[in-house]
């Protein structure tokens, strides 16, 4: 199947991506992931092992498509993956974060 990722056009199968990420042990999962045979991967991950392109080249949405379309099963994120709130060094108290009036250091 013809795939155009970052703006290039692959011709991938589901039985070359399954090749292609045999032996290659699966990152942390963060964000948006594809299952593929039995492990579960980082989308950018497998667009870098099947395109040979940096990760910053194409985005996840564009391998997502491809994934999507060749049959495999791709995750939005994990369960209980972390969300940030009130920014990189706030802290908020559960009411602050239910949406009570408690006090909130920033």
């Amino acid at each position: 199947m013809r795939c155009v990722i970052a703006r290039y056009p692959f011709d991938l199968t589901r039985t070359g991506v399954l090749a292609s990420m045999k032996d290659v042990r699966p990152e942390i999962v963060t964000g948006a992931s594809v299952t593929i045979g039995r492990r579960r991967y980082p989308v950018k991950q497998v667009g870098q092992v099947i395109t040979r392109q940096d990760p910053r080249d194409f985005t996840a949405g564009e391998v997502v498509r491809a994934m999507t379309r060749l049959g495999f099963t791709c995750h939005d994120r994990p369960e209980g993956a972390p969300v940030a709130v009130g920014g990189p060094t706030g802290v908020r108290t559960a009411s602050a974060l239910l949406g009570g009036t408690g006090p909130v250091a920033v």
